[in-house]
């Protein structure tokens, strides 16, 4: 509680998380409520479901080249403030478009929406490096891990309220306030002009294509000459498929296996229990970074995650999937905590916007083939149970690879990084 404590002294850090909470929010209430009416609308297309959740994944891979460069170049306070206006905008656009009703020109708008958002995360997640210290960084990561999970515990069951009360349009339009409040918080923030311009000060202009390709290139050496960093990214890679699958999974599990008639109520039900079990992963976990290294809650959390979920599949009964889905959820944040801790502390801050700039691609790139493939293939080849042995064997596989890789290269990387250390001081 002690180090809780410390964190939200910093002013510049509340209004960073408090952003960060309310963008998320603007994604996920008009998301959510636009799913479940096109579920509504179009009971016998599940297609249209999944379709939205591909539109916010898809938009990456058409931008993903310049998020890390903007993040690293241009003023990352600035990228963050207009990421917030221009959702606004579009949401206010989307909403036209659905009193419309044409479908390509609602799911251009969410692609233009979403391919927006992409970069927003790189540059206050930057911003979040540069202003606290290292020893902050696992506690700044378990703090979002709650945001997540109050997120999980509330947002589709806020979703399908505001649905119920004011329809997919009032949605949308609490989408645009959100992001609209983001947006002043950002624009309040006092940060330093080393940690908004770390690479120097550059306009738009100066980003000719050249410059956009080197520096990308530059973030790709830059992984590879980190053996750590590399094998962590290939975990994302898979976790994208994990997103994938469980975007849309645990809603056709309930509507065409389990809750046919309910799905809709049983599904706030699995948000709440689901985000309880992320939320009290997400403390204990917290607590566990302080006894034990980080790669062993990572290797913990995905063996127990994958299992669950795999064994959630067999669930006769919605009580049982309802219980395994809970368990699974625990092991989660051990995760995500673990990473969100690590990852600051073994990148540049020069380099942080193009290291995300390749772990977002790479995880909505296998998120998107991901979704394509369960847009194609289900119900028609595909069996609901086969979603969840999907998942749930990815995570497991992954923890089995940590497990052999991470050990070894984490001494590898301390071993390095004490090296350095004594050669800057002169005692080497």
């Amino acid at each position: 509680m002690k180090k809780f404590k410390e964190i939200f002294q910093n002013a510049n850090y509340v209004k960073l998380f408090f952003a960060n909470f309310t963008s998320q929010m603007g994604s996920t209430i008009g998301l959510t409520a636009f799913m479940f009416f096109l579920l509504d609308r179009f009971s016998e297309q599940p297609l249209y479901a999944t379709l939205t959740e591909l539109m916010f994944s898809v938009p990456t891979l058409t931008v993903f080249f310049l998020v890390g460069v903007f993040a690293d170049r241009m003023d990352r306070q600035k990228i963050a403030y207009y990421c917030d206006w221009i959702s606004a905008l579009l949401s206010i656009v989307l909403l036209m478009t659905i009193i419309i009703g044409w479908m390509p020109l609602i799911f251009i708008v969410l692609f233009l929406r979403s391919a927006i958002q992409k970069f927003f995360f790189p540059a206050e997640h930057a911003m979040i490096q540069g202003i606290l210290k290292n020893e902050d960084y696992t506690t700044a990561a378990g703090l979002n891990q709650v945001v997540m999970s109050l997120f999980m515990l509330f947002g589709n069951g806020l979703g399908i309220l505001v649905y119920w009360t004011v329809g997919v349009y009032g949605a949308i339009l609490a989408d645009a306030i959100t992001f609209i409040i983001s947006a002043l918080l950002i624009k309040s923030c006092r940060i330093p002009e080393e940690v908004r311009l770390p690479n120097g000060s550059h306009k738009l202009k100066d980003l000719n294509i050249p410059l956009v390709f080197k520096d990308f290139n530059l973030g790709m050496k830059y992984i590879f000459q980190h053996k750590l960093l590399s094998a962590l990214l290939i975990g994302f890679f898979v976790f994208g498929v994990v997103n994938g699958g469980f975007s849309v999974m645990p809603i056709f599990m309930l509507k065409y296996k389990l809750e046919p008639q309910s799905y809709e109520e049983y599904s706030i039900l699995l948000g709440i229990l689901f985000g309880v079990g992320v939320l009290i992963g997400s403390f204990i976990a917290s607590l566990l970074t302080q006894k034990f290294k980080l790669y062993q809650l990572i290797i913990s959390g995905l063996l127990i995650s994958g299992s669950f979920i795999v064994a959630a599949s067999f669930a006769e009964t919605t009580f049982i999937f309802l219980s395994l889905l809970f368990a699974a959820a625990f092991g989660l944040p051990f995760v995500n905590i673990a990473l969100g801790g690590w990852m600051p502390s073994i990148v540049d801050p020069k380099m942080m916007g193009r290291v995300q700039g390749w772990i977002s691609p790479l995880m909505m790139l296998s998120q998107s083939l991901t979704l394509g493939f369960i847009a194609v293939s289900f119900p028609g080849f595909l069996k609901v149970e086969m979603l969840y042995w999907m998942v749930g064997g990815c995570l497991a596989l992954v923890g089995v690879f940590y497990s052999l890789v991470l050990p070894k290269l984490t001494k590898e990387s301390e071993k390095n990084t004490k090296t350095h250390s004594l050669e800057q001081t002169g005692t080497v």
